[in-house]
């Protein structure tokens, strides 16, 4: 199916600080002042803006989504105290339900039984994440979809977030419908879905449209059914298809992209009808990703700065996308990446999430940041121990030197790091001087130690790296 072309820029933020950046290959140094108000809190970034996406072909391989799982249920929980599950994908709109049939996982051919509901029900209550689950609107009926919304309800129950009928559906023509599909139809075609559902399941929760790139689709949506809507979910992809030139490490992280005026479509439509919405599948590269650049450390960044972009739009939160694809292979663009028997790694962009980890739940402070010709980007929260700022550094070869003015009454700050080797690395990556271990535990080093001389703090940002400071 041809995939969409949704890609990322991004904002800045911070407090009262001037930036020094030195050339280290020139010798050259530019100042750049930023200023923050304090007092212009932006809002509340939710508790369970983390989350992670995957395809229903997941489901179909018994074991993976199990509380038995532990590594498994490690990782996910390493990510954050709560979050969202997003089940759907191009998988979930040739899969069927067959309650006790055969668990099958394949590109155009899953079946999901109760066996492997009952596990994922399970594993949600492990890892104490919420979850959304896509029913197959392309190739099914409203009559099977009532059945697996059945099962699925009855055994996630409070875990249960919301339903998506059909996933991305202004891209099923030709696969699924005739050329000429449009929103009416589609919008016909949900609502005898969700008739037949409602009969069956009388509270079930709905979330959509699921776009891929049809955001105007998405504004119809939220006021033809924001009355009975827990989420409106869009989806995006920086980069791809992955055979593409373009599709490169310099151009993810450049960041020269059309989202932030989606964003503030999305975000006008989400705010007129009361709906928040949230991206329930994004990574960098659709078709899988592009190994030499959704596996690097380039990565890390770019899902970093991402997701403070979101949240700076009021998203509700973000769904990145792994595991299994379409294409019947493991993503190069997991997080969570599958190694020998009932393994796992962390791969790069892994460490980007678990950086973000800790605004969750924190208030977004008010900042203005004229970075001039340089790709920095910075972001402040407001939390019980302090001022926390991330410094993300996505210049290739451009060292920084941060000042920051902190006031007389911030003593010290403290300084965890997120860095590999370089933009192009694959292994060896770190934040706050550890790694993620095989079973997937993680807990933070001792940070740098910097103090205030004047009010005036100095970190080092060296070229493809980024730092969490807390200014205490």
């Amino acid at each position: 199916m041809n995939r969409r072309q949704f890609l990322a820029t991004a904002t800045a933020a911070t407090i009262g600080s001037t930036i020094r950046i030195t050339n280290a290959a020139e010798g050259e140094a530019t100042t750049i002042r930023v200023d923050v108000q304090p007092g212009q809190k932006l809002g509340v970034i939710p508790i369970d803006f983390m989350g992670l996406g995957y395809e229903i072909s997941s489901v179909g391989l018994p074991g993976l989504m199990s509380a038995k799982n532990d590594r498994m249920v490690q990782f996910i929980r390493t990510l954050g105290s709560s979050g969202v599950i997003r089940i759907g994908g191009n998988t979930s709109d040739y899969a069927h339900w067959s309650a006790d049939g055969t668990a099958v996982s394949s590109p155009e051919g899953t079946i999901v039984n109760r066996a492997v509901i009952n596990d994922l029900g399970d594993f949600c209550r492990a890892i104490k994440w919420k979850l959304i689950w896509g029913l197959n609107l392309g190739r099914g009926s409203a009559e099977e979809a009532t059945a697996e919304a059945k099962a699925v309800s009855e055994s996630l129950r409070d875990s249960l977030l919301a339903f998506e009928i059909g996933n991305e559906p202004d891209l099923f023509a030709p696969a699924h419908r005739k050329r000429g599909y449009k929103y009416a139809d589609f919008l016909n075609d949900y609502r005898a879905f969700k008739k037949v559902i409602r009969q069956a399941v009388p509270n079930a929760p709905f979330a959509g449209p699921d776009v891929a790139n049809q955001t105007a689709w998405l504004e119809s949506f939220a006021k033809d059914e924001g009355s009975d809507l827990k989420l409106l979910t869009h989806h995006h992809y920086s980069q791809g298809p992955p055979e593409r030139p373009t599709t490169t490490i310099e151009n993810l992280l450049a960041g020269k992209t059309n989202l932030q005026k989606r964003l503030e479509t999305i975000e006008a439509a989400s705010k007129s009808s009361g709906v928040p919405y949230r991206f329930c599948e994004v990574n960098s590269c659709f078709h899988g990703g592009k190994p030499g650049v959704s596996d690097t450390f380039a990565s890390a960044l770019w899902v970093l700065d991402l997701m403070f972009t979101l949240a700076a739009s009021n998203c509700a939160g973000v769904n990145i996308e792994t595991g299994m694809n379409q294409l019947g292979r493991i993503s190069d663009y997991s997080p969570i990446y599958p190694v020998g028997n009932n393994g796992y790694v962390a791969r790069p962009i892994y460490y980007g999430m678990l950086a973000f980890r800790e605004n969750l739940g924190c208030e977004r402070l008010a900042v203005k940041l004229d970075a001039g010709e340089t790709n920095v980007k910075a972001y402040a929260v407001a939390t019980s121990e302090g001022t926390r700022l991330t410094l993300i550094n996505k210049d290739l070869t451009r060292n920084l030197s941060v000042q920051i003015n902190a006031g007389a009454t911030i003593r010290t700050a403290l300084v965890s790091r997120l860095r590999a080797p370089s933009a192009q690395s694959q292994d060896h990556v770190s934040f706050a001087s550890t790694q993620v271990d095989s079973d997937g535990h993680w807990s933070a080093g001792a940070p740098e130690v910097v103090a205030s001389v004047d009010g005036k703090l100095h970190v080092a940002l060296p070229a493809v790296s980024a730092a969490v400071v807390l200014l205490q």
